[in-house]
């Protein structure tokens, strides 16, 4: 049995046809469609980028202990449990954030792996030089796009683009061991998350839209209100700008599903599609994913599964599930192993062969922000309790955030909290969580995020909130489970006004 899962980050799912979109051209994911179980109620986990990747290896949650940051010692991975069940495990990617302080100790836990650069402003290129921006190019607020244009120069054709080799080394991967058995390929790309540089071919799919188009050049949103200054016919570009790319995916996406058909692995190998979270793209006058509430712009997500098992396709499942968590002891499943202790995800087969529930509540979220139940009618997010967003900590062993280590200063006022249920008996380093976001960019660190309820089944816009105090009591109770479930720190409950175990005991 042979798993190949393919990875988008920021795939969003009111883009695709599957899912609706009557104007991208994708005609891969309707093919994917028709070959997979589609999933309609799939959440997040932990965002964004790297917690989510942790909640791949790990199988439970993490927002609530920490932000970004690395494996821990203590953390179980997937891919290393079976490595030592001799089942192989082979990386291909594109995406950068694996090789930053706050990344760097995901890809060894795979056999072998492959990392084609390039993307964003991975520092790549070494140019002293101003790169050529283009023409009517937008001011830069972004501090790596100098870097991005500069790397793009290196990549001006199709086959130099990274997320085409990513997929390129995929298949290459496919066509040496396709006759072997017990193996596991991650292909993972960082597109279509933003900047969303994409090869002429696929812009030249929406040439009515460029032909016309006469604005400034832009392809990386800011995180951020829409503005006064940004116009509508701008908006209109930037999703433009992300279809050409989704539609690039698309096409490698396409070369998956050939090799699979051309080399018959549908009989015995399970193919997983997913992404880690959606994008805001002008919707609500937002851009981007993290600052905002995660309305389901950003928490909804596309995922899509053939199990070779059960050959079911071309079907779809109301089951709530969350990737992110479930595909741990769902390919522990598959290989006929059990989850370990410390995973909180579910196996996702039931759900896959005749849409049996596997949860009746998911819990999303990002490190400070608001902690988010779903039971796949109601969304409750609930905000802080207090103005000052306050007691919050990062419980860790690997004190890093993206891109950078933490500083001395934030170091200064550690302590050592006693062992999670998870830590295998290690005690953490409890970091009060940093305020300066300069360094601390990624938490978007908030005071003010009001607490929502959103009916979803009368209100799927989301611009309606609630006030019933009877749902609110419900979604709390199921956030305080969910909570205990993964061992929260006591300080989160503090934080967002809940009681406690130690208070309810």
């Amino acid at each position: 049995m042979k798993i190949v899962m393919v990875m988008f980050d920021t795939l969003n799912r009111h883009h695709l046809p599957n899912y609706g979109c009557d104007w991208t051209v994708a005609p891969n994911m309707q093919r994917l469609g028709d070959r997979c179980v589609t999933f309609d109620r799939s959440y997040v986990g932990s965002m964004p980028c790297m917690p989510a990747r942790c909640e791949l290896h790990t199988g439970r949650p993490n927002f609530l202990h920490r932000s970004w940051g690395p494996l821990e010692p203590y953390h179980d991975s997937v891919f290393e449990i079976l490595k030592e069940q001799d089942v192989y495990s082979h990386f291909t990617t594109d995406h950068y954030h694996y090789f930053e302080d706050g990344g760097l100790t995901y890809h060894n836990r795979y056999n072998t792996w492959q990392f084609n650069r390039g993307q964003e402003g991975d520092p790549w290129i070494g140019q002293v030089a101003d790169p050529v921006y283009p023409k009517r190019v937008a001011p830069f607020e972004h501090r790596k796009a100098r870097q991005d244009f500069i790397n793009r120069q290196y990549m001006r054709h199709e086959h130099q683009h990274h997320q085409t080799q990513t997929f390129r080394d995929g298949m290459d991967f496919i066509r040496r061991n396709h006759d072997q058995d017990n193996w596991i390929l991650q292909i993972e790309t960082f597109d279509p998350h933003e900047p969303y540089f994409s090869a002429p071919r696929y812009k030249d799919l929406y040439a009515d839209h460029y032909d016309r188009y006469e604005g400034k050049h832009w392809d990386w949103p800011m995180y951020a209100h829409r503005g006064d200054d940004v116009t509508e016919a701008e908006v209109e570009h930037l999703r433009y700008e992300y279809a050409s790319l989704l539609s690039q995916c698309d096409a490698n996406l396409g070369t998956i599903l050939r090799q699979m058909d051309e080399l018959s692995m549908w009989d015995d190998t399970m193919l997983i599609v997913w992404t880690d979270h959606g994008f805001f793209l002008g919707e609500r006058d937002l851009l981007g994913k993290c600052w905002m509430p995660f309305f389901e712009e950003v928490s909804h997500t596309p995922f899509f599964v053939w199990d070779p098992r059960t050959r079911v396709r071309g079907e779809r499942r109301e089951a709530l599930v969350q990737p992110a968590v479930d595909l741990a002891p769902t390919m522990l499943n598959f290989f006929g192993h059990a989850p370990t202790p410390d995973m909180t995800g579910k196996d996702l087969a039931p759900a896959i062969a005749d849409d049996t529930p596997v949860r009746d509540v998911a819990m999303f979220g990002m490190h400070g922000g608001h902690v988010n139940v779903t039971d796949g009618r109601y969304v409750y997010m609930r905000g802080p309790a207090n103005d000052t967003n306050e007691p919050l900590f990062d419980f860790t062993l690997m004190p890093t955030h993206m891109a950078n280590m933490f500083s001395p200063d934030e170091l200064q006022n550690i302590e050592l909290a006693e062992p999670f249920s998870f830590t295998k008996g290690c005690r953490l380093l409890k970091v009060p969580t940093s305020r300066n976001i300069s360094r601390n960019k990624i938490n978007h660190i908030r005071p003010d995020l009001p607490t929502l309820l959103f009916d979803l089944q009368n209100d799927p816009q989301q611009c309606h909130p609630l006030e019933d105090p009877a749902i609110e009591e419900r979604m709390t109770d199921h956030m305080a489970r969910l909570m205990r479930e993964c061992d929260a720190p006591s300080e989160q409950y503090e934080r967002l006004g809940i009681q406690s175990p130690t208070e309810m005991a």
